[in-house]
């Protein structure tokens, strides 16, 4: 039976990094599958850095995944040379950039005649771009392909920063904890985000812009973040908040190197696996004042080793030093790692590159998960019934670590406040010993341990939870229901 042509047009505008393009390309397939009069049209934004042969593969995959009759990408024409100029991490820059394109081909769009624009929906980090849709007379909802407490601490600050005679750049390195709407515990200052706490903060305009926005789009799911979800409902000035996750993308790698991972998992014993993954960007830089390899790596691997338990471990190298570059490939992974190392644990161990980390955490062999909780692989390993050892890297991961252990005790800590680029007294590499380690693999996978076993009870609930709130009837599948007939009304008003 054919369907019914489409009479609503939606933008999407992902920021380009991969676990953003997944997060945006799994809710336009919700959307557009939930109603037939929904078309979608995704525009790309190309990022020069991040075109190593794994982003490539995936991103290629995922959109060949998401063929759908009513779902269309557009890569938007790219200025070498103008991104070239750009200073590594200007994401404004980045997007700012790309304005004119994003509205000639929306122009043109339109210009059809046959075409209704419902609005844009921007991702968080794309808000230069609600320009381009008010210039089209067009509303504009923003995707947080993040949590509802992050989303919360970004509104908190944004109104600290209002404030006179207010420093936000003063708590950095602080210890100071502060009391955050939408958290139960006092937040140290260590687990904020620190490009929050930069003065003049790109995150306190976005915040900004985020308020201008006719609603806000959330990949969490209410009941895993009661509590942050209804202090959004109760903020000041704050547009409505729809929870629609968890938005994941489960389709499993086909590539050999992804069947050779799982049928080497499909030999191990059921729930005897720990698993290790530091997402897309995470790697270790060696200690250049010492060593020319890392030394962290080493640490890992005497905890694995001394722990006995069985492993399943990514290990990525590093870009060049001053590169914004995707981690690549070690060629010989014996110069990064003990002596003798691989060879004493292979009967229980295998050390990959790049891992089809879906696809590991559905396996029936995988017990637990050292994770350097992204947001998307929290929500993936919940989902599965994994519970997560925390070992955040950069970015918003050492407020989610802080909110899984301390906040929603879905988690055994590793450390929570670690950051990859910190440095003691300016020079020294910041360790997470053998032993730091070691204790939270144990936690993790060791039947008895009171701490792990509660926590893995946890896990599973919420694994329930997720799956509950995306069917009918459940609350997210609910909040997409309310979201459409937003994007609906537009075209009635309009």
């Amino acid at each position: 039976m054919k369907t019914a042509a489409a009479t609503v047009e939606l933008v999407f505008i992902p920021f380009p990094a991969t676990g953003h393009l997944v997060s945006t390309v799994e809710m336009a397939k919700q959307l557009v599958r939930r109603d037939h009069r929904l078309s979608i049209t995704v525009l790309i934004i190309e990022m020069s850095f991040d075109k190593s042969k794994v982003s490539s593969s995936t991103q290629s995959q995922l959109l060949a995944a998401a063929a759908e009759e009513r779902l269309k990408f557009v890569y938007l024409p790219q200025d070498e040379a103008a991104l070239a100029g750009l200073v590594p991490g200007n994401v404004t820059g980045i997007i700012q950039m790309n304005k004119q394109h994003a509205r000639d081909h929306v122009t043109k769009m339109v210009s059809t005649g046959s075409t209704r624009i419902a609005g844009f929906v921007i991702d968080l980090l794309c808000t230069p771009m609600m320009d381009v849709a008010a210039e089209l007379g067009l509303p504009s909802y923003i995707f947080s392909t993040s949590n509802a407490a992050v989303l919360g601490l970004l509104f908190h600050f944004e109104t600290l920063s209002r404030e006179p005679n207010r420093d936000i750049a003063e708590l950095k390195d602080s210890d100071v904890e502060l009391a955050v709407p939408g958290f139960v515990n006092s937040v140290p200052a260590k687990v904020l985000p620190s490009v929050l706490l930069e003065k003049e903060s790109v995150f306190i305009n976005i915040a900004k812009r985020m308020r201008e926005s006719k609603g806000i789009m959330v990949n969490t799911f209410a009941e895993l973040e009661s509590n942050a979800v209804r202090s959004l409902a109760e903020g000041d000035k704050v547009p409505p908040v729809y929870s629609v996750g968890a938005v994941i993308h489960l389709v499993k790698d086909k590539n050999e190197e992804a069947m050779e991972i799982m049928r080497w998992l499909d030999n191990q014993p059921p729930s005897s696996v720990v698993f290790l993954c530091f997402g897309s960007m995470g790697s270790f830089e060696g200690d250049q004042l010492i060593v020319s390899t890392s030394l962290q790596l080493r640490q890992i691997a005497q905890a694995l080793e001394q722990s006995g338990h069985r492993f399943l471990w990514s290990v990525r190298q590093p870009p060049p030093k001053g590169k914004r570059e995707i981690p690549g490939e070690y060629r010989d992974l014996n110069h990064v790692l003990p002596e003798g190392f691989l060879e004493r644990t292979t009967e229980i161990g295998k050390v990959i590159g790049w891992a089809p980390q879906a696809a590991v955490l559905t396996h029936t062999a995988v017990r637990g998960f050292v994770s350097h909780c992204g947001w998307n692989s929290i929500l993936e390993s919940l989902w599965c019934g994994v519970p997560v050892a925390t070992w955040p890297m950069y970015a918003k991961q050492q407020l989610n670590a802080f909110q899984l252990v301390k906040e929603l005790g879905l988690a055994v800590e590793i450390k929570l406040d670690y950051n990859k680029d910190f440095r003691q007294n300016g020079t020294e590499v910041v360790l997470v010993t053998a032993e730091e380690i070691e204790i939270g693999i144990k936690k993790l996978m060791e039947s008895g341990n009171e701490c792990g076993e509660k926590i893995k009870q946890r896990v599973k609930e919420m694994s329930e939870k997720s799956k509950i709130a995306v069917v009918e009837g459940g609350s997210s599948y609910r909040s997409i229901g309310l979201l459409i007939e937003e994007f609906m009304k537009n075209i009635l008003i309009n």
